[in-house]
């Protein structure tokens, strides 16, 4: 554009100068400890579903909204804010993000009732919107500071780690903060400002990547791009990162609930566990499959979610089964699909990213996270409609069924080398 100077980031080696290396080091990993509390956060409340369903005397649907309100907030941080970290700078935008966040714990806290919680996830919403092209785009520039460039797949790998291992993370923090504090409804979410607080102090010892346009830009919406040549390959992407938020949005929005029904009561630490687990194997899965190629990388992912998939539609079958079986086969399930679609989104991503012309990159990339955020709510509104009038074995098995489905047309079209 006539009239607009850039100027660049830091030169691509400053870990020849030690000073330098040092702050992008420090600044790396201050930056992915607070990716992963702000993703952590999404998933904070996941635990206490069931519980605030019993305190306010809300139905599943209700919960399976308030749930999906994050989604909202998500889409349109996404599209009107996801792209500002380039004009403004990395971290005004992450500091941002952090008030964001703080911002709804304290509406979790002091604002109980469905007004607050809709308002709360709506909140968290816009946070995430903005951490996740900012986070990613602010690791890759720091890393190229102080790495070699040939270290590239452990970038991917810290991404990936800090994208899903932070969602169960967030869970395992509520059960046990739950546990040990008690006031399960409120001691997570101080926890969390604490959290939220240092990551900020920390966020202002690391060193700046992206220096702020002059002049200033006019603003626009993010624009989302389509590469033409590669429709039919860029929509199998779409179909694997919708197929894995859905199944992750399944477990995280629902996970309390089904449990719920099936032991009789409310166990926040039990269910946290559980979606510590089904995350943690997703992080152990991409570490495992990160060095393979990506044929076997889409074969891999492909059996264990199917495997989870029909595993997770016989847990609910077998009503007559004792409860500590049915917990197993629950948790089996979930670590499969974790394991499966956390892979999935890993190859996923990367074919977006490779069929990506470089100056379209980050449209590219809004579609690709367009489609999985939405995934990520109207499946699992459309499971909480079912359950008002079929049970829960029929939903969740026809949901198995349809996410089955698009996860194989997913895989088919991921499957062929480029």
């Amino acid at each position: 554009m006539a009239g607009m100077t850039y100027s660049p980031a830091p030169a691509t080696h400053p870990f020849r100068d030690p000073h330098t290396g040092n702050r992008h080091r420090f600044g790396y990993w201050a930056t992915a400890a607070i990716y992963l509390s702000l993703q952590a956060f999404t998933t904070v409340p996941s635990p206490l579903y069931a519980r605030y369903a019993e305190r306010d005397h809300l139905s599943p649907l209700v919960i399976t909204l308030v749930y999906a309100a994050y989604a909202v907030g998500v889409t349109v941080s996404l599209i009107c804010a996801g792209h500002l970290s380039d004009t403004f700078g990395r971290r005004p935008v992450l500091a941002a993000a952090l008030a964001v966040d703080a911002l709804s714990a304290v509406t979790f806290i002091a604002r109980p009732g469905l007004p607050g919680l809709f308002a709360a996830r709506v909140l968290c919403g816009l946070s995430v919107g903005v951490t996740a092209s900012t986070a990613t785009a602010y690791l890759g520039e720091l890393f190229a500071g102080h790495r070699l460039a040939g270290q590239a797949r452990n970038l991917a790998l810290l991404s990936t780690a800090v994208a899903i291992g932070g969602l169960g993370a967030g869970p395992l923090l509520t059960g046990l903060v739950a546990e040990v504090a008690g006031h399960s409804l409120v001691s997570p979410y101080l926890v969390m400002l604490v959290i939220f607080v240092a990551g900020f102090a920390a966020l202002l010892f690391a060193p700046e990547t992206r220096d702020r346009m002059v002049p200033r830009p006019a603003y626009h919406v993010q624009r989302v791009s389509v590469p033409h040549q590669h429709r039919r390959r860029y929509g199998a992407a779409l179909a694997g990162v919708a197929t894995v938020f859905a199944l992750f949005g399944l477990f995280v929005g629902l996970a309390g609930t089904i449990l719920g029904q099936r032991l009789g009561h409310i166990s926040i630490l039990l269910t946290g566990v559980l979606l510590f687990i089904v995350y943690a194997t997703g992080v152990a899965s991409v570490a495992i499959t990160i060095r393979l190629a990506q044929r076997r990388q889409t074969t891999a992912a492909g059996v264990l979610m199917i495997a989870g998939l029909a595993l997770l539609a016989l847990s609910v079958w077998l009503t007559s089964a004792p409860t500590a079986a049915f917990v197993v086969m629950f948790l089996c399930a979930g670590s499969l699909i974790g394991a499966g679609g956390s892979t999935l989104f890993t190859v996923s991503l990367a074919v977006v990213t490779g069929l990506s012309p470089k100056e379209r990159t980050a449209e590219t990339l809004a579609g690709f996270f367009l489609a999985g955020y939405v995934a990520l709510s109207a499946p699992v509104i459309g499971v909480g409609v079912a359950l008002q009038h079929f049970s829960l074995r029929s939903t969740l098995s026809c949901f198995a069924v349809l996410v089955g489905i698009t996860a194989c047309y997913a895989l088919a079209g991921l499957g062929r080398e480029s």
